[in-house]
């Protein structure tokens, strides 16, 4: 088994989209807008390796719990191929103001940083 993809609400889809295709030259598809469930749309951003993504949105995202849908995810790790390129993606991150955690080698032997996305969701970049 292998995972099809991985679902990010958020309240601003177009944020977002940019980012990833940004940060990760993700490439995506046009806008769907769900003739299902109004409000809804959403855009699958697929990355070079690995399961898509889907950026989902609602007219009425809420921001509390009790059964709705809230805006992210615990936090989601990417590896982007090297340490150079964790490197180059921690400057990036820095001038932008999105870096969280500077690179660093953990315990077990991984080399990350944190950064935000566009809502503040936790991603890890590993190299």
């Amino acid at each position: 088994m292998k995972i099809a993809h991985v679902a990010l609400w958020t309240r601003n889809l177009s944020a977002q989209k940019s980012f990833w295709q940004d940060f990760f030259a993700g490439t995506s598809n046009e806008l769907y807008i769900s003739k299902n469930r109004p409000g809804f749309r959403s855009h699958f951003i697929s990355l070079l390796e690995g399961p898509t993504l889907e950026l989902m949105s609602l007219d009425d995202l809420a921001a509390g719990p009790h059964g709705k849908e809230l805006t992210g995810w615990a936090h989601i790790a990417i590896h982007v191929g090297s340490r150079q390129e964790v490197d180059s993606m921690v400057a990036k991150a820095s001038e932008q103001g999105i870096l969280v955690s500077p690179a660093r080698t953990t315990g077990d032997g991984f080399y990350e940083a944190i950064i935000r996305d566009p809502d503040g969701n936790l991603i890890e970049i590993v190299g």
